[in-house]
């Protein structure tokens, strides 16, 4: 019997080859009827039998293409009317937009293999895509998702072409950025020191200067990349000091996986990461016998890594002797990235020997993410960019028009339309008013073409955050968000908690605190609606303020000498830093007359003193640095193994502080007597865990709930993730972690959207 079903599909359904996907199944099952894009999804009608449809929709959720993600199918039947084939209808473009916009995706397999053959018509050209494959967000200038509203409307398809985008079995079919040799973009290579070379001649070119020694910058998916050849210890130095990145980690892209296998330890899971459609930067162990040199990542065992994900990448790789490039973005310091070709010659000038750019508008700028896959944990975002921004996370409340414009660090934003979070791409430090300014235009563009009518902005509650300078500029109420309550709720949002309170631990660098003191070692109770301080770390002063987050060293003399006092602490302070008596001193005096010395509390600096005090950092050159070192002589493989120093926990006004002064005493000892220092690192991280872990087992006894959810940067540190998660468990707690969403600032956004979903729903 024949039967006629109507079918609205949501989620990333658009420049993703849905439509061609849709056409094919109802050939293979025999059915009439059509389908089209609208401003809500796809629509579907089919007719045919009951068995057919039944099938066909089964396979649509099974099979569908490699970009797609299905967050909502309704089926309805409908009356009868004769359809007598099944057609792909031009795009609806009525009604209220509820479209996902859809991410840049990796070159696919099949076209690499094109790429390849010297046979093919699009051999070695570096713009080949598919429907499974390309740019997209990256391109963008309006919805729907169609040619004429990308950057490739410029460039007009060649017969071939047109022929590939409208036949509806061809996999190039409604590729928007299809395009070949004859008809499409070009890269042009610019010697710094000289005039152009011919387009013919650009990639050979280009790889000749990194095969030279040479910093070339290359036009690539979301913007300018600086590269040279990652075992040339010289073309290292020089990107070093033209970039001032003195020892921030550079990430590498490798030719292959087998190149990386010879110098990276990969799990499956890690192999996996590297080859997806999101083609992330992956941190991997390096093998003892790396070949790169130590100024790659000076002081870590861990190298970021990624495989070539766009087909000028494949091309270079193609041309080149070279394994391995250094890719990192061609921003100068404290600035946005560069995408847009007259300010990055600009730029590119002191940076780079010569210029590899292309004639390919590139609309929205987006950066590499990255991730780490934690042991029992998976998966952990750290930087949430391409690939997989500004996927929507859907949320059961209604969350329209609400606006969070996230930290002062590690800036992402967030806006919510419907069910629907978009957390913008990572955005970096809004230290430079160029960085507000790109931060804003950014903005402003999504939520317009989404259209987006803010009714309320969130900031958090820090009084100097650079975003308050554009806040008002909305004309809605604003919200005030505390720090680390956003954290909690970011995690709690991720993992589709609704209302209910919770426990969260939030451990991090720096946050506003509720008392105007400097917070980041937290134990919380609450939910989006309210929270309680439950425990914290014992105050020191910070002298500086702020600022001496950049020398770990004075942060861990006003460690010392709040809680040992200014004679015993001041000693222990000068056998330790013997070379700066003078200093400690001035810091001395700064500390006992209260001058700019903020108290506070938080994981970020204690891991900072610890690192200075035991002289693996005492000045940091880059966020985390001394953390992130310190972290590296910790021994994950004897998580909760370990004997943790002393530590004491007091309750104080129904909060439970936790003061480590036993465990700095004990460090200091084993210091001097030259204790191992694998051993003293080791230690002092399970002291963290083990003291977390006794207040939630004293909270456990006084209150019924047993979630945890675990955020902020600190969370980044594999043994704390790790010894955590198995302490508190075994404890009967369900302990939960970021994972697709970053756990650093990154996230901060999602939870303050949330937090200002539940404030609008009370008010």
């Amino acid at each position: 019997m024949c039967s006629t079903k109507v079918i609205k599909i949501k989620g990333r359904v658009q420049g993703v080859g849905f439509r061609p996907f849709v056409f094919s199944l109802a050939m293979q099952y025999k059915l009439c009827g059509f389908v089209q894009n609208n401003m809500d999804g796809v629509y579907i009608v089919v007719q045919g039998t009951e068995e057919n449809i039944i099938s066909f929709i089964q396979a649509v959720q099974m099979q569908k293409p490699r970009l797609a993600k299905i967050y909502a199918l309704e089926v309805q039947h409908t009356e009868f009317k004769a359809y007598h084939q099944f057609e792909i209808l031009t795009s609806n473009h009525q009604g209220k937009s509820d479209l996902v916009l859809p991410v840049d995706a990796s070159v696919c397999s099949k076209c690499i293999a094109e790429l390849l053959d010297p046979e093919n018509r699009r051999y070695l050209y570096p713009f080949i895509n598919c429907t499974d494959c390309g740019p997209r967000y990256t391109i963008i200038t309006g919805l729907p998702y169609d040619r004429v509203h990308t950057t490739m409307n410029s460039f007009p398809m060649c017969e071939m072409c047109q022929k590939e985008y409208q036949h509806p079995k061809n996999r190039r079919h409604h590729a928007q950025p299809n395009a070949c040799p004859v008809c499409g973009p070009t890269y042009t290579f610019y010697p710094l020191d000289s005039g152009q070379i011919s387009i013919s001649d650009s990639i050979v070119a280009a790889v000749h200067a990194l095969e030279s020694g040479k910093i070339i910058a290359i036009k690539g998916i979301g913007g300018y990349h600086l590269v040279c050849d990652a075992q040339n210890e010289v073309a290292i130095q020089m990107l070093r000091k033209r970039k001032k990145r003195q020892s921030k980690p550079l990430a590498i892209m490798a030719r292959n996986l087998e190149v990386l296998k010879q110098v990276c330890h990969l799990s499956a899971t890690e192999q996996k990461w590297l080859e997806s459609v999101e083609a992330p930067i992956v941190l991997c162990q390096k093998k003892r016998t790396t070949i790169f040199p130590e100024q790659l990542a000076p002081g870590l065992h861990s190298l970021g890594v990624m495989l070539p994900y766009a087909p000028i990448h494949v091309v270079l790789f193609k041309q080149t002797k070279l394994d391995f490039l250094v890719m990192t973005s061609a921003n100068p310091s404290k600035l946005p990235m560069l995408y847009q070709d007259e300010s990055a010659q600009h730029f590119l000038s002191g940076l780079a020997d010569g210029i590899l750019t292309h004639n390919r508008e590139i609309v929205h700028p987006v950066d590499d993410s990255v991730v780490q896959l934690l042991p029992k944990i998976g998966m952990q975002m750290i930087r949430r960019a391409r690939g997989f921004a500004p996927e929507p996370m859907l949320i059961e409340q209604n969350v329209d028009g609400i606006v969070a414009l996230g930290s002062q660090q590690k800036n992402t934003f967030a806006f919510g339309r419907n069910q629907q979070i978009f957390l913008g791409p990572h955005i970096g430090d809004l230290d430079a008013l160029e960085m507000i300014e790109h931060d804003q235009k950014v903005l402003k563009h999504l939520l317009e073409w989404l259209d987006i009518q803010p009714k309320l902005i969130v900031i958090d509650q820090h009084p100097l955050f650079s975003v308050r300078s554009f806040a008002s500029d909305f004309g809605v109420p604003i919200y005030e968000v505390q720090h680390h309550h956003a954290h909690m709720v970011s995690c709690m949002t991720e993992h589709g908690m609704t209302d209910a309170p919770a426990y969260g631990i939030v451990l991090d660098g720096t946050g506003y605190g509720s008392d105007g003191k400097i917070w980041g070692f937290e134990i919380l109770y609450g939910s989006p609606a309210f929270f309680e301080r439950k425990g914290h770390l014992v105050y020191t002063a910070l002298p500086g303020g702020e600022k001496s987050i950049l020398t770990p060293w004075k942060n861990a003399v006003g460690m010392l000498l709040s809680l040992f006092g200014s004679e015993k602490g001041g000693v222990m302070a000068q056998v330790l830093f013997p070379n700066r008596k003078m200093e400690i001193h001035v810091l001395k005096t700064m500390v006992e007359k209260e001058i700019n010395s903020p108290l506070a509390g938080t994981c970020g600096r204690l891991f900072d003193a610890v690192s200075a005090m035991l002289g693996v950092c005492e000045k940091q050159n880059y966020d985390g640095e001394a953390a992130i070192l310190l972290s590296e002589y910790a021994d994950i493989t004897q998580v909760n193994q370990i004997k943790p120093y002393a530590y004491t926990i007091k309750l104080v006004a129904n909060n439970y502080e936790i003061s480590f002064s036993e465990m700095l005493l004990q460090i200091y000892v084993d210091i001097q007597q030259k204790e191992n220092r694998k051993m003293i690192v080791s230690r002092f991280h399970q002291t963290i865990v083990d003291a977390i872990c006794d207040i939630m087992i004293q909270l456990k006894n006084k209150e019924s709930c047993r979630q945890v959810f675990c955020s902020g940067g600190s969370f980044q540190n594999p043994y704390l993730v790790i010894g955590l998660k198995e302490k508190l468990s075994q404890c009967g707690f369900s302990v939960y972690f970021q994972q697709q969403v970053p756990t650093n600032d990154g996230g901060l956004s999602l939870g303050q959207l949330r937090i200002g979903q539940s404030y609008l729903t009370s008010s």
